[in-house]
């Protein structure tokens, strides 16, 4: 009795031939990957550039209120008074030998005063940009090379003010000062806190380079500034040691704050809102800073 099943076969195998034969799927474009940051001051608004080398990723930009870390789910320390979030996808700021970029910069712009990395995960790259004041901004992109365009808006008044950070060359060597004093923008109706977040965004590349350093003492940022006759009282957060150093943070808030008229002695608490000498006319550091 015939059987249609050899045909069926046959018909079967001359459909699986044609289709072996045409060969692997196209390989998936390679990844962009950040290759470069950099921010410039323009007429009322900051210009923060990331360029990439291969195609344009996708971009998402928004304000959030604490940064978090993609892979950790932990916050990220970042200064300033607002955080933009920036998200890159397909993206990576690593390659076969490390990271591509710096996961953390500084910049003396009037407005973006930090930019730092918070994932470099599954072709997913976060930055947040720690900014002076949350304002408008405008994302763009251009090609050749490929760079996404961040725009701040930075149209507020703002004034130079000294920021000491550790001299690290000068300490090892003996050589006094410490802690040495350079230039910042900061807005004019909110010195102070200017001073303190320029402080923790750190220092920029070429001061680095000339041995300069934020020396934090484990503490992430700043809370509860006040000055109150002749009084500037502020606290750590996040954490409070001195290491056993003689040098603390301590050295650069100090002269930092006392730059200011109206401030005549400086008084520094721990996290838990603690100092050595809370009332009267003098200088204060808690326990913590002690070596």
């Amino acid at each position: 009795m015939w059987s249609p099943r050899p045909l069926l076969l046959a018909l079967a195998a001359a459909l699986v031939v044609p289709l072996m034969a045409s060969g692997p799927a196209p390989a998936a474009p390679p990844v962009p990957t950040l290759v470069g940051i950099r921010a410039a001051e323009h007429e009322g608004f900051d210009r923060v550039v990331f360029e990439f080398d291969g195609r344009l990723p996708r971009v998402r930009a928004g304000y959030v209120d604490e940064l978090i870390g993609d892979a950790s789910g932990l916050p990220v320390r970042i200064a300033g008074r607002a955080v933009l979030r920036l998200r890159f996808s397909p993206a990576d700021a690593h390659d076969a030998d490390g990271p591509t970029v710096t996961g953390r910069r500084a910049f003396a712009l009037p407005n973006v005063m930090t930019a730092v990395r918070a994932g470099d995960f599954e072709a997913v790259t976060t930055y947040g940009l720690g900014l002076a004041r949350r304002s408008r901004f405008e994302v763009s992109t251009l090609r050749s090379p490929a760079r996404v365009v961040v725009d701040v808006r930075a149209a507020f008044p703002t004034e130079q003010r000294k920021v000491w950070f550790f001299h690290e060359e000068r300490f090892v060597e003996n050589r006094a000062p410490f802690f040495v004093p350079r230039l910042r923008p900061v807005r004019v109706h909110a010195p102070a806190t200017g001073v303190m977040d320029r402080l923790f965004a750190g220092v920029l590349p070429r001061e680095r380079a000339n041995g300069l350093r934020l020396l934090r003492s484990r503490a992430t940022t700043f809370g509860d500034l006040s000055i109150e006759s002749g009084i500037a009282r502020v606290r750590l957060v996040g954490g409070c040691a001195s290491g056993g150093s003689t040098v603390t943070i301590a050295g650069s808030i100090m002269p930092s704050l006392r730059q200011f008229a109206s401030v005549d002695w400086v008084k520094v608490y721990d996290p838990a809102g603690h100092t050595a000498s809370p009332t009267g006319s003098s200088d204060s550091i808690p326990a913590c800073l002690n070596p």
